[in-house]
């Protein structure tokens, strides 16, 4: 695959993540200095699940993400247009499918929670696929976009560039199944939006009452939204 902007062949990104599943979840951990375990489990509070609701997890890999849901007690499903990545996790104890972010295979109102961890960005149309989150989430459900973000501090931000131009593609030549992947997804961490424009993109898109808290100095940012027809707060 060509090196990224956000203009992206959605089979190619596809292709890309079934040739990286073999040792996706390894090279993740290793690339984040195992941050990436932190990360998920934040989101997981902040989407505050309860027994016997239901959650949708976009875009969810091997389904690591689901699992960690899942320790809540509602019943999630995990989605990812990746059938490699699909299969990778089928020994999972958790529902995984083949399905893409912007034609959920459910009927509207299916979902008290929707949630993508570091998804988004990979999706050829971020709007359209937050749009059809929304669509199958009941009015006031929760929405929470867990992804990577600019860092805040500059001097910490131009450190943190330095390392996805040059850090991240050689560890990923060590240690991954298919190191050029890593190349992309460090030039889409640096084209992809800061916080306050994810946060316009989720307006857009009919989720309200949008906030975000910045995690890791702003390498990650968490947002958190309520979906349309709602009179709650998504605040923590």
């Amino acid at each position: 695959m060509s090196r990224a902007t956000l203009e992206k062949d959605p089979d190619d990104v596809t292709r890309m993540f079934d040739e990286a599943a073999a040792r996706y979840d390894r090279t993740n951990s290793l690339l984040s200095a195992g941050r990436d375990r932190a990360w998920r489990a934040r989101a997981r509070t902040v989407l505050d699940l309860r027994p016997g609701e239901r959650c949708l997890d976009v875009a969810c890999g091997t389904g690591v993400s689901t699992t960690e849901l899942a320790r809540s007690g509602a019943t999630v499903i995990g989605v990812d247009r990746s059938p490699g990545m699909v299969a990778r996790g089928a020994d999972r104890p958790v529902d995984l499918r083949v399905a893409d972010a912007l034609a959920l295979p459910f009927a509207d109102d299916s979902f008290d929670a929707v949630t993508i961890m570091f998804g988004l960005r990979n999706v050829v149309d971020p709007v359209a696929a937050l749009t059809e989150m929304a669509r199958v989430t009941r009015p006031g459900g929760r929405l929470v976009v867990c992804e990577f973000s600019h860092p805040t501090w500059a001097p910490f931000r131009a450190v943190y560039l330095r390392y996805l131009m040059r850090g991240l593609p050689w560890i990923a030549r060590k240690v991954s199944s298919n190191p050029d992947a890593y190349t992309y997804l460090a030039d889409t961490i640096r084209a992809w939006h800061d916080q306050h424009s994810l946060a316009t993109a989720m307006r857009e898109a009919g989720w309200s009452q949008d906030a975000w808290r910045d995690l890791s100095g702003g390498i990650v940012a968490l947002h958190r939204a309520l979906a349309p027809g709602s009179a709650g707060s998504a605040e923590e």
